[in-house]
């Protein structure tokens, strides 16, 4: 794991929820003080009263989103619900959005990769998005505090929450194009075997009239 630098662990302290709670505290401490509510001890009150919220405030708990190595179709539909579930308090409604899409695609192809070859790209494809590029992009991102994620900018001048976006939308592209091209598989399978009955009767209907 690439170690974070001072600056950004910095940054994470400053944006994460038991500083914030803990600032809140501090300055109604203050707000106590400034009303002459309190006098003496002032500024330990104060300071208790930050590192109780800092104490207190829950943290994240790093919560695992990989999923199942099976690839079992009604264990992996099970596990993109759950992947889907366990995220749907914890992310803008926008990510939702694009992650329950691409659920939805997946579960669209998953009943033909047991029909295609297991060594074809677009299986390959499929089965590392399931498995790792969406549960690591979605992890990476809840790894940040909200506010850091929706206003810290990062890399080209975008926030985490956009370089998300842009993550899932490369998913979500990918996921769709596989499912076109499966669709035109069955499409040609289709016509193909439309041949192959019209050849047959065809066959058949000489026999019967002595062609």
């Amino acid at each position: 794991m690439k170690p974070i630098g001072s600056k950004r662990r910095l940054l994470l302290f400053l944006y994460g929820a038991p500083n914030i709670v803990g600032c809140l505290l501090g300055l109604m401490g203050l707000g106590l003080y400034f009303a002459g509510i309190i006098r003496d001890y002032w500024l330990l009150i104060v300071v208790g009263l930050y590192a109780g919220g800092w104490l207190v405030t829950p943290r994240p708990v790093e919560q695992e989103l990989r999923l199942s190595h099976e690839l079992d179709t009604e264990a992996l539909r099970a596990s993109l619900d759950a992947l889907v579930a366990s995220i749907r308090r914890r992310v803008p409604a926008d990510i939702l959005a694009k992650t329950e899409r691409i659920a939805a695609t997946i579960l669209e192809v998953l009943p033909r990769l047991g029909e295609v070859d297991g060594g074809s790209h677009n299986t390959h494809v499929i089965r590392q998005t399931v498995l790792d590029y969406l549960p690591t992009a979605l992890q990476n991102y809840l790894a940040l505090p909200s506010a850091f994620a929706r206003l810290h900018l990062l890399r080209e001048g975008k926030t985490a929450h956009q370089l998300l976006l842009e993550q899932l939308d490369l998913l979500d592209g990918k996921m769709r194009e596989i499912a076109a091209d499966l669709h035109h598989q069955d499409s040609q399978q289709l016509l193909i075997h439309g041949r192959f009955l019209e050849d047959k009767f065809r066959d058949s209907q000489a026999w019967l009239t002595g062609g």
